[in-house]
């Protein structure tokens, strides 16, 4: 690991890669560039049979400046220091403070790399890097870069063992809201290398630890558990709830109330017009005609 330090105090824990991932590396870009040269120059010269041979020497080497020199150092810039190569082999270009490098890293970069890859075919390049404690060319020293590895294998993680049977449940009341989140991984990584301690020193660790979780919840432990079995109990507990929550259901929500209709107006009844009565005509004095079918009046 590299022991590169920021200017907050903190070790980067970088792994700098050595000259044959490099050397790797750089072969890649190297026949990706030389592809990429051969079909520009092969459109360039389709492109510039018209012109004269001054004029055609001119764009050819104009074409390998920006094949060699210039499209690495967009490369670089444009993907924060990963090319084809790089990108392939698990490497990238860092800052000597670990952040990505800008143009002016990728420039200093490029330019260097055409004397120390190209015009001396890799010669200088080699001896610096097999020189340099991290593996850096002239090109990383004058540009105050470095490259390293991003894919490092993992590490196993060894599992917290079980506590004992008869210590299943009977921590579930416990408050562990109070432990912090320190006091947490230094349990567990004393349970996961408990085994390769010294008995004497393991069984101190498990007292003073044990001692910091009862301080911590304010209740002491059951009468004869040991302090490691106490550790396990109370981490299987935790791990337990965590569990719990995670895998809980979520909680339906509750049904949004119905808005209830608004009462329709009672209809007003229409008002009934009065039945008209016709006036009653006044008797006739004049006798009615005969043969009319009426008999008069006595």
């Amino acid at each position: 690991m590299s022991d590169l330090v920021t200017g907050d105090a903190v070790v980067l824990g970088l792994r700098p890669a050595r000259l044959p991932s490099r050397a790797l590396a750089v072969l890649l870009d190297l026949v990706v560039y030389g592809i990429g040269f051969v079909v520009v120059s092969i459109g360039l010269v389709a492109a510039t049979a018209s012109l004269d041979e001054a004029a055609q020497a001119a764009v050819a080497v104009a074409s390998m400046l920006l094949v060699v020199v210039g499209v690495p150092i967009a490369v670089e810039t444009l993907s924060h220091g990963r090319s084809l190569g790089k990108l392939a082999c698990g490497l990238r270009v860092v800052r000597e403070d670990g952040g990505p490098i800008r143009f002016r890293h990728a420039l200093v970069r490029g330019a260097m790399g055409v004397v120390e890859l190209l015009l001396t075919f890799g010669a200088v390049a080699c001896i610096a890097s097999l020189m340099s404690e991290r593996g850096r060319r002239l090109g990383d020293v004058f540009a105050g870069t470095l490259v390293v590895r991003e894919r490092v294998p993992g590490t196993r993680v060894m599992p917290v063992p079980p506590p004992p049977p008869w210590l299943a449940g009977q921590f579930a009341a416990l408050d562990l809201s109070a432990v912090p989140d320190g006091l947490w991984l230094a349990i567990r990584q004393y349970l996961t290398r408990m085994n390769q301690l010294d008995p004497h020193t393991g069984a101190a660790m498990a007292v003073r630890l044990a001692d910091d979780v009862v301080a911590r919840t304010g209740t002491p432990p059951p009468p004869g558990v040991p302090a490691a079995a106490f550790l396990m109990a109370v981490v299987h507990e935790r791990q337990s709830r965590d569990a719990a929550r995670a895998f809980a259901p979520a909680p339906m929500p509750a049904p949004m109330p119905m808005p209830m209709p608004a009462p329709m107006p009672a209809p007003v009844p229409a008002p009934v017009a009065a039945p008209v009565v016709a006036p009653a005509s006044p008797p006739s004095s004049t006798p009615p005609p005969r043969g009319t079918g009426f008999a008069p009046p006595a």
